[in-house]
C-alpha cells in the first residue's frame, strides 16, 4: 500500500516549474532545501525571503504525532470547528511504552494500563480522518521513514526528532501541537526563513566507523546550539554512499544542535530504499524530477557561495566517537575516549548497553551489531554488560527475528524490548541496587541528558554507534577501543573484534504479518469521542483568558535558573507522560528539574507571600490563587530538547506571565508564542545577575506592543531600589495577535466561528 500518491504525484507535476520560478526570483542557482521550502509555500511571493529574517507561511503536505504529544494537539484540534483533517496526518503510540521485563509482556501491560488513551487517541483519529498506528507498531520516526516519507516533500511532526525522514531527502520538522492543529486545519504554518549550513562529505565510510559517528562529530563541532535557526544539509559524493537509513540517523539526531531540521539529496540509496518498503512507484516518480531533488550542480562547484557556514568532513579519516555524559555535544574520538574516562573520573565499569530507538533501528544497525554479538558466541566471549535492543517498527522487528538476528542477541543475554521509544524517553523501569551510585550506561539513542534513560541523576549515560555500544557490551567497559585491544575469552585466550559486517538492506526483503496500521473511518461524522470528566489522565481544555490590555505590574519571581534548562526540566517525561492528556494534573511537574540559581536546589523555591521554601508547582498554584502573576527567568538555550509544549502550557496554565532568559531553543520560543506566553530574551545577558531573589517584577511597553519593539522590564529589589533593563523578543504582528487573544488557538477559534457565520 503506497499511501498518499496522488498528493506526491500531485506535487512533483508542480515541483519543476516551482523551482525554474525560485530560481528566476533569487536570480541564483539553488540548495535542496530552498527548492523544496519555495515549493511548499502556502502564497506565491514576488519577493524573495531573508534567511534568518523573514517569517514565512508554509503548507506541509502532512502531520505525524505520537501518542504522547498528540493528546494534547488533538484536544485542542477538536474545539477548532473542523469536521476533518485537512491534511495526510497520522498518529503512533509508541511513548507510553515502559520498558521492564520484556517486549511481550510490557506491551501487553501497556496496552492494559493506557487503555483509556488508547481508546481516545483510536476514536479521535477515526473521528477526523487520522490514520493511527497501533501500541507496538514501532515508533513514530521509523515508521514514518519506511510508510510516508518521500523526498521533496515538507512535512511536521509534534517530536524533535521528526527530522529523522530527511534521510529520505524531506524537510521534516519538529514542532508543538498547537503548530500540528494549524496545519490540520488548513491554515498556513509559519517558521522563520532557516540559515542554511551545508555539510560536505567526501570519502567512504568503512570498518568500525558508522553513519552514527558523522553526526556525533557534527555536534561536537556545532554544540547543542550551533544549528539554531539553522537546516543542515549534507551533500558530496560521501553523502550519496551512505545508506537511506544511516542518512536517517544523522538527519534524527540533528536535533541536538538545535537543527530545523536536516537533509539529503536524493539518489540511489533512498531509490532502493523506497522500492524495499514496496514504494517503488513513489521512487519511479521521484526519478523523473531528480534534478530538482538535488541541489544544482553550481551549489556543489562552489559551496561557500550558497551556504552560511560550511563544513567539510573526510569520511575515509572518521573514527568512531562517544559522546557524553550529560550532553550530547562533548564529542570525543574513540581513540582518545578511554583517557577521557580516567582524567574524568567517569565509572569506567559499564553497566548497561543498549541499542535501537528511533536514530538506530535499521536493519543495518541491527545486523551489524549481530555480527559482533555472533563473534562473542563464536569467540567464546562472556558479556560483561547489561544488553538491551530497542527494534524501531514492527516491520525492522519481524524481519530481523525471521533473519535469526534476535536470536543470536538471545544466546548473549541481550533482552528485545517492546518496538517503542522505552529508555531513550525515560520509559524505563531500570533495575539498580542503589539509585543514588555513580554508574555508566552507554546506548544509540539521541539525548543524554541527566537524568534522561533511567531518571538517575548519578548516571553517566554516553551516546555511539550500536556498533561501538555491542562492543563495549562484550567488554563491559568504557576504557575498551575494539579497534585496539583485546579481550580474554572464557579460556584465557586474549581475542580480538573484527571489524562489523552487516547489510544496508535485508537480502530476502522486509516480511510482516500486522505492521499495526488503523486505517479512519469514511465518515467520522457519527464517532463519538469520550472523555470521562472523572479521569485523571484526560481532560478537556478551556480556553486561555486574553491579555488584559494593559502593562504587567507587581509580577513574582517563580525561578531563576541556572545552567542548562532543557524541556526535560520544565515538564519531565518517565512517569509523567501518563499525564500528557491532562493539563492540569501534568503540571504538578512543572519545572521541578530546573535548578534555582538561589541554592543550587531543584523543586525549591521561595514563595514570595509566606517566605517560605517550597516546590515550584505548588508556589505558583499559590500566586494564582492569589491571582498573582510570575516570571521565570532562565540561561542560554532555554527549553532546548524535545518538541513537547507542555513546556508552554503548564506555566500559561498556572499563571505565568513572561520567560525571560539569555536564548531559546526554536520549538520552545515557539511553543510559548503558541500558548500566548511572553517569550523575552535579555538585551544585556549580563542582566540576568540583576535578579534577585524577591524582585517584584513589571513588565512596560506591551501597550505598544510591535515587532522589534523592545520592551522594558523593571526589577523592583526588596531595599527599595530598582533595575530597568531592556529586554527583546522576535514577535511578528500575527504572533503579538496571539499573545493579546490568549493564544493562537482562540485566533484560530474566532476564524472557523466567522467562517461558519457568513
Amino acid at each position: 500500500m503506497v499511501f498518499d500518491i496522488d498528493m506526491i504525484k500531485k506535487l512533483y507535476a508542480a515541483l519543476p516549474g516551482k523551482v525554474e520560478a525560485t530560481r528566476k526570483l533569487l536570480g541564483r542557482p539553488l540548495t535542496l532545501a530552498e527548492k523544496i521550502l519555495y515549493a511548499h509555500l502556502y502564497a506565491p511571493t514576488a519577493t524573495p525571503f531573508e534567511r534568518g529574517k523573514s517569517y514565512v507561511e508554509f503548507a506541509p503536505d502532512r502531520v505525524a504525532m505520537q501518542d504522547a504529544t498528540a493528546q494534547m494537539a488533538l484536544l485542542q484540534f477538536m474545539t477548532c470547528g473542523r469536521a476533518s483533517v485537512a491534511v495526510p496526518s497520522t498518529v503512533h503510540c509508541d511513548h507510553l511504552i515502559q520498558a521492564k521485563t520484556g517486549a511481550a509482556q510490557d506491551l501487553a501491560t501497556a496496552i492494559d494500563t493506557n487503555k483509556e488513551v488508547y481508546d481516545f487517541l483510536a476514536s479521535i483519529s477515526d473521528k477526523y480522518g487520522i490514520g493511527f498506528w497501533k501500541p507496538g507498531a514501532g515508533i513514530i520516526h521509523q515508521v514514518v521513514l519506511e510508510n510516508y516519507a518521500f523526498p521533496g516533500g515538507l512535512m511536521i511532526g509534534t517530536d524533535s526528532h521528526t527530522p529523522n525522514a530527511g534521510g529520505l531527502g524531506m524537510l521534516a520538522i519538529g514542532v508543538g501541537g498547537a503548530d500540528a492543529v494549524d496545519v490540520m486545519a488548513g491554515l498556513a504554518w509559519e517558521l522563520k526563513m532557516p540559515k542554511l549550513i551545508g555539510v560536505k562529505l567526501t570519502g567512504k565510510l568503512s570498518g568500525w566507523a558508522s553513519p552514527k559517528d558523522v553526526i556525533l562529530r557534527v555536534a561536537g563541532i556545532l554544540t547543542v546550539k550551533g544549528g539554531t535557526g539553522c537546516i543542515v544539509e549534507y551533500f558530496g559524493e560521501g553523502a550519496d554512499s551512505l545508506s537511506a537509513t544511516g542518512k536517517g540517523t544523522i538527519c534524527n539526531m540533528g536535533a541536538e544542535i538545535g537543527a530545523t531540521c536536516s537533509v539529503f539529496a536524493y539518489d540511489t540509496k533512498m531509490s532502493d530504499y523506497l522500492k524495499i518498503t514496496s514504494r517503488a512507484e513513489v521512487a519511479a516518480l521521484a526519478d523523473g524530477v531528480r534534478e530538482h531533488l538535488r541541489p544544482d550542480e553550481a551549489v556543489y562547484a562552489d559551496p561557500s557561495k550558497f551556504y552560511d557556514q560550511v563544513i567539510e568532513i573526510n569520511l575515509d579519516e572518521l573514527e568512531p566517537y562517544v559522546n557524553g555524559p550529560f550532553t550530547p555535544d562533548l564529542a570525543w574520538p574513540l581513540s582518545k575516549f578511554a583517557q577521557a574516562v580516567k582524567e574524568n573520573n567517569w565509572p569506567e565499569k559499564l553497566e548497561v548497553a543498549l541499542i535501537g530507538s528511533c536514530t538506530n533501528s535499521s536493519y543495518e544497525d541491527i545486523s551489524r551489531s549481530a555480527s559482533l554479538a555472533k563473534q562473542a558466541i563464536d569467540k567464546q566471549l562472556k558479556v560483561q554488560s547489561e544488553f538491551t535492543i530497542t527494534p524501531g517498527s514492527e516491520l525492522v522487528r519481524y524481519t530481523i527475528e525471521r533473519d535469526g538476528l534476535l536470536d543470536t542477541f538471545d544466546q548473549i543475554g541481550g533482552v528485545v524490548l517492546a518496538n517503542a521509544c522505552g529508555p531513550c524517553i525515560g520509559q524505563w523501569a531500570r533495575h539498580i541496587d542503589d539509585p543514588n551510585r555513580k554508574n555508566s550506561i552507554i546506548t544509540s539513542f539521541n539525548r543524554n541528558f541527566a537524568k534522561r534513560n533511567d531518571g538517575l541523576a548519578s548516571t553517566h549515560a554516553f551516546v555511539a554507534s550500536p556498533e561501538i555500544v555491542t562492543a563495549l557490551a562484550i567488554a563491559g567497559s568504557l576504557s575498551f577501543n575494539p579497534m585496539t585491544d583485546t579481550l580474554k575469552n572464557v579460556k584465557g585466550e586474549d581475542v580480538k573484534l573484527d571489524e562489523p559486517t552487516g547489510f544496508e538492506l535485508p537480502p530476502k526483503g522486509f516480511d510482516v504479518k500486522d505492521a499495526g496500521y488503523q486505517a479512519p473511518a469514511e465518515d467520522g461524522s457519527g464517532v463519538q469521542v469520550i472523555v470521562s470528566p472523572t479521569s485523571d489522565r484526560l481532560q478537556l481544555l478551556e480556553a486561555f483568558k486574553a491579555w488584559e490590555g494593559v502593562d504587567l505590574k507587581g509580577l513574582k519571581l517563580l525561578i531563576k535558573a541556572k545552567g542548562k534548562c532543557t524541556t526535560d526540566h520544565i515538564s519531565m517525561a518517565g512517569p509523567w507522560l501518563k499525564y500528557r492528556g491532562h493539563l492540569d494534573n501534568i503540571s504538578n511537574n512543572m519545572l521541578i528539574g530546573a535548578v534555582n540559581a538561589f541554592n543550587d536546589k531543584t523543586d525549591t523555591v521561595k514563595n514570595e507571600l509566606t517566605g517560605e521554601y517550597g516546590a515550584v508547582p505548588a508556589t505558583q498554584r499559590a500566586y494564582k490563587a492569589a491571582g498573582i502573576g510570575s516570571v521565570v527567568v532562565g540561561d542560554e538555550n532555554y527549553g532546548e530538547g524535545s518538541s513537547r509544549e507542555h513546556a508552554a502550557m503548564e506555566p500559561r496554565h498556572l499563571g505565568v506571565r513572561a520567560i525571560l532568559v539569555k536564548s531559546f531553543a526554536r520549538i520552545h520560543e515557539t511553543n510559548l508564542k503558541k500558548q500566548g506566553m511572553l517569550a523575552l530574551t535579555f538585551n544585556d545577558k549580563d542582566d540576568y545577575e540583576k535578579i534577585q531573589e524577591d524582585d517584584s517584577i513589571d513588565i512596560l511597553g506591551l501597550t505598544e506592543f510591535a515587532p522589534g519593539k523592545p520592551l522594558t522590564v523593571v526589577l523592583n529589589h526588596k531595599n527599595g531600589t530598582q533595575d530597568a533593563i531592556t529586554v527583546n523578543h522576535t514577535y511578528n504582528e500575527q504572533q503579538i495577535e496571539w499573545f493579546k487573544a490568549g493564544g493562537a488557538l482562540n485566533v484560530i477559534r474566532a476564524q472557523f466561528a466567522a467562517a461558519k457565520q457568513n
